[in-house]
């Protein structure tokens, strides 16, 4: 709906565990808007859902207003991180669309299942494909299918999994730490670092101002180790780059290889830190069970734990609000 010449706002709902992100996204949001010149459209988050549960455990979920969505703009930022909530965002999902909004698009900023998208011996389950058709039965809008968009994600071919009734858009979190990088007393002498030759396939094209660092995992008898397979860490403060992160254990002997090899320092850099049984903790200073210190440690708030877990050395948020406001902004909030 639009009045006197004025576009109406676009509704941001969001999971009750991303509530602070949404907040986040509509602060960001408004600050941007106010520097454009000209006419931009607004952000409004609706805390309208209600995420009650039966006594049984089972969701008991109720929208205030819906009926007031229809022909409405509306986005819906997710996050399936644990099994136990996928079903109750899905049920969310697949009723927006059938109370006649005209746009639905849905971030999702953490693919759950990405790391297990392929499938390399007999009996092995590509879950990664089993939640894409799960999101692929979202209905369409009056304006056509879903936007759904997700950041960094593991394998850029899962995009594939899902159908032509939702449209994947892969956007990247890389931008927040090329803008951090540039803030470090000692920017100059950064170089990057991927703890694989995946990793750098992924990321390595976004980084053409620093010198590159690839390591490599290679069998040492029953173990595997890392070691550098190219690059020069020697006097450099070398930050590790990855998608995600979840018990940490390469990163520790990635970070082992880098400082053998003359590193300075090391920091780290993950889009989602996951870090299932709070295994963030073995990055923390006073954890001796290895003597790497990691200078940063940055991660964002693709995950409902990220705000918590950054409040605890080495470990920094970047936050996806101001990413996620100049894509929007980027596409005049056409969702």
């Amino acid at each position: 709906m639009e009045t006197d010449g004025c576009q109406s706002p676009v509704l941001l709902f969001c999971h009750s565990s991303m509530k602070f992100l949404a907040e986040r996204i509509v602060t960001s949001t408004t600050r941007k808007t106010s520097q454009k010149d000209g006419i931009a459209r607004s952000v409004e988050f609706r805390d309208m859902i209600n995420w009650d549960t039966f006594s049984d455990g089972w969701p008991d979920i109720f929208i205030d207003s819906v009926k007031d969505y229809a022909g409405q703009d509306v986005m819906f930022l997710a996050s399936l991180h644990s099994p136990q909530v996928i079903f109750e965002q899905l049920s969310i999902l697949y009723i927006f669309p059938r109370y006649l909004v005209k746009s639905f698009t849905v971030i999702l900023p953490y693919f759950s299942t990405g790391t297990m998208e392929r499938v390399d011996t007999e009996g092995q389950v590509a879950t990664a494909k089993t939640l894409a058709k799960l999101l692929s039965m979202i209905p369409l809008s009056a304006r056509g299918p879903a936007q759904l968009i997700m950041f960094d994600i593991h394998a850029l071919q899962e995009r594939f999994y899902f159908t032509d009734n939702i449209i994947p858009r892969l956007e990247t979190a890389i931008p927040l730490l090329l803008q951090r990088l540039t803030e470090l007393v000692d920017h100059k002498l950064v170089s990057i670092a991927f703890p694989d030759e995946g990793a750098h396939k992924r990321f390595h094209r976004l980084f053409s101002n620093y010198e590159l660092i690839t390591c490599i995992k290679v069998r040492n008898g029953m173990k595997r180790v890392v070691t550098l397979k190219e690059g020069n860490a020697v006097g450099r403060h070398v930050v590790i780059v990855d998608d995600l992160v979840k018990s940490g254990g390469t990163l520790q002997e990635c970070a082992k290889a880098l400082m053998t090899s003359g590193a300075k320092s090391v920091s780290a850099y993950v889009t989602h830190g996951v870090f299932p049984k709070e295994s963030w903790r073995k990055f923390l200073p006073s954890n001796d069970e290895t003597n790497i210190k990691f200078t940063h440690f940055w991660i964002t708030d693709s995950l409902p734990s990220a705000a918590d877990i950054a409040k605890h050395k080495p470990f920094e948020l970047l936050s996806l609000s101001d990413i996620i406001a100049d894509m929007l902004l980027a596409y005049d909030l056409k969702v």
